[in-house]
């Protein structure tokens, strides 16, 4: 809706991700698993960008952080709390999965 654009709406990111992180757990390194700081800035990038569907959001997210050498699956689940839907509802959610 256009006042959404105006004034912006919070959203609520999830992401799930598979990894097989047994030699980060092993060793103990940073380096082996994957980075959640990256993870984060994808998410705040993406959120950042103007659009009109939150299925874009989740997509564009899925898609960016899927090209990380250890993602082997992904689950991105973008929610937007009290939608001004003209309905008794908490909040509109959709999914990507990868």
């Amino acid at each position: 809706m256009e006042e959404e654009a105006r004034i912006g709406q919070p959203y609520i990111v999830d992401v799930h991700l598979t990894v097989d992180f047994s030699d980060a757990a092993k060793e103990d390194d940073l380096k082996k698993t994957v980075d959640y700081v990256m993870v984060n800035k994808v998410v705040k990038e993406e959120i950042g960008r103007r659009s009109k569907l939150i299925e874009t959001v989740a997509w564009r997210i899925a898609q960016r952080i899927q090209q990380e050498p250890l993602v082997q699956g992904i689950e991105v689940r973008v929610c937007k709390p009290a939608p001004p839907i003209n309905g008794d509802v908490e909040r509109v959610c959709t999914t990507v999965t990868l």
